[in-house]
């Protein structure tokens, strides 16, 4: 079973825009970028566009807020007539350092909750592409946390995190989830391009 269906997760609004729990966002922006999807439409309680490079894969990014998530997922399986383990998440982790990708073909929510309201929803059977938010400086609620945007000094390793993460659905949508998995689940080491 190929990808048919990539969404990111996170929260609509411009104030949400450059938050921890919006990379998600940032990442299928990412790659409708480069697989030079279509206008992007509203349907299935969604953001959607679908590519026109390669094999044909849709884009989606919720309208929903994060904790709501498995509405608009829920309708964009049932919509799209898209089976759940041909449908790949991205989405943040609190639990992974900034910068780090984890790709999985399947699992439970850990700490998400938008991870957790898709679960309850569909299932545990659908891949899921986590990405590392957690910075150095500790946090008293994950609530705020989340929802506060980077740090000026972690920006570098996000914006490469963001490319990386591209990288990794392009290739599990051209290549394979396995390939993907392989590439892209290794420790990465991003540079300190500030001296």
């Amino acid at each position: 079973m190929g990808i048919e269906l990539v969404v990111g997760l996170g929260n609509p609004g411009d104030e949400y825009q450059e938050t921890r729990h919006n990379v998600g966002f940032r990442v299928v922006d990412e790659v409708a970028r480069r697989l030079r999807a279509g206008r992007w439409e509203r349907r299935h309680a969604s953001e959607v566009a679908a590519t026109t490079r390669g094999p044909r894969v849709w884009l989606a990014k919720p309208r929903t807020f994060m904790n709501r998530s498995g509405d608009a997922v829920a309708s964009l399986l049932a919509g799209l007539g898209i089976p759940p383990g041909s449908m790949l998440v991205v989405v943040d982790d609190v639990d992974l350092p900034v910068g780090r990708l984890r790709l999985r073909p399947s699992g439970g929510p850990g700490t998400h909750n938008g991870l957790r309201h898709i679960v309850e929803r569909i299932g545990p059977g659908f891949p899921r592409l986590r990405l590392g938010v957690r910075g150095e400086t500790p946090w008293n609620d994950l609530a705020e946390y989340v929802l506060a945007p980077f740090e000026e000094e972690e920006r570098p390793a996000v914006e490469e995190m963001i490319k990386l993460a591209a990288d990794a659905v392009a290739v599990g949508i051209f290549e394979g989830l396995g390939r993907a998995m392989n590439r892209f689940n290794q420790p990465r080491i991003v540079q300190d391009t500030t001296n």
